[in-house]
């Protein structure tokens, strides 16, 4: 329970000391509630606003951390009502022939974004001995956005229940509903995400492959990449792999049709140099373009990877260099 105390001397000080550990916590999840980093976090900050306003009237009644939790859910289902889903470009429209240009990228903002959980400081494991998911199971790409389809409610209920272990009843307070209908959003939700997940999650493939391998597996593909060897790149992509790098809604699926297109990117793309990362509790690379007038490279895509047993079966390109700072990463090499 919160220190009646603080509660009674209620000060910035005292504030930022008990919020303090439940800080990225609650940035991860206002993430998963909303699909973006920086809806995340301007989320996080109107409640830690709200917070600060509400704590003389706090009085102890439930534990800091559901108080917190119950604040930051309710401003971001305000979120969504005033704004559409976010979505991949997979979820956007059909794949597209590989002969076809990317076009222009869009400019509203309908992407779900990369989440730097190292930078960040998501432990490992659940948050919770009642959890379904782990943490960084539960920032996956594949699991945001598979939140993203869901009610705002079923979203809410699904995250409270399933990744941060909290009950039935304390969601339906927090939700101001009954338990019955908690219960009842539960299992629609449940149905609904587990038709979008893969049967594995990326941290069992990771722990069954261990790091080097990945991590020699991810070199291998840049290598071929970077060659345009097809047969090298066929060799790595599942069969039905994936590539996409929203703000651009094409995509491409389809092992041969990624390594075919390789020559092409190849001389159109420019030279690059990467920095391994992580990004959503997946192997990630930071790609920087070399800019021939200053001849530095500039910070341009953050790729994420996801694996089906030892084969790539996805890379979303995520093109946005904003991005590199929140990943604690240079703008220029």
């Amino acid at each position: 329970m919160y220190p009646m105390a603080l509660v009674r001397d209620a000060n910035e000080t005292n504030f930022n000391q008990a919020v303090d550990e439940h800080r990225r916590e609650l940035h991860a999840h206002c993430y998963r509630m909303l699909g973006s980093l920086h809806d995340a976090e301007d989320a996080l900050q109107e409640t830690l606003l709200r917070a600060w306003r509400g704590m003389p009237d706090f009085g102890g009644r439930s534990s800091l951390r559901t108080w917190l939790y119950t604040i930051a859910t309710n401003v971001c289902m305000d979120v969504l009502g005033r704004r559409s889903r976010r979505v991949l470009p997979v979820d956007y429209g059909p794949s597209s022939a590989p002969t076809k240009a990317p076009g222009e990228p869009l400019i509203e903002s309908v992407w779900v974004e990369p989440y730097p959980d190292e930078a960040l400081g998501l432990p490992d494991g659940p948050a919770s001995p009642d959890a379904r998911y782990e943490q960084r199971e539960a920032v996956e790409l594949a699991f945001v956005a598979a939140l993203q389809h869901l009610p705002a409610t079923q979203r809410a209920v699904l995250i409270l229940r399933e990744v941060l272990g909290f009950s039935a009843r304390e969601v339906a307070e927090s939700l101001d509903t009954t338990v019955a209908s908690v219960n009842s959003a539960l299992q629609r939700a449940r149905r609904a995400v587990r038709e979008r997940l893969p049967e594995r999650s990326q941290q069992e493939t990771r722990r069954s492959l261990g790091d080097e391998r990945m991590r020699a597996l991810i070199e291998a593909y840049l290598d071929a990449w970077q060659r345009a060897d097809i047969d090298a790149l066929r060799a790595l992509l599942a069969e039905d792999a994936v590539f996409s790098m929203p703000p651009w809604p094409i995509w491409w699926q389809g092992g041969e049709t990624i390594a075919g297109f390789s020559p092409t990117a190849a001389k159109v793309c420019p030279r690059t140099r990467k920095i391994t990362t992580t990004a959503n509790g997946q192997p990630a690379v930071a790609s920087y373009g070399l800019d021939p007038e200053s001849g530095r490279y500039t910070a341009l895509a953050i790729d994420v990877f996801t694996f089906e047993g030892d084969a790539i079966k996805e890379i979303t390109a995520f093109v946005n260099p904003e991005m590199f700072e929140r990943f604690g990463l240079p703008a220029e090499l």
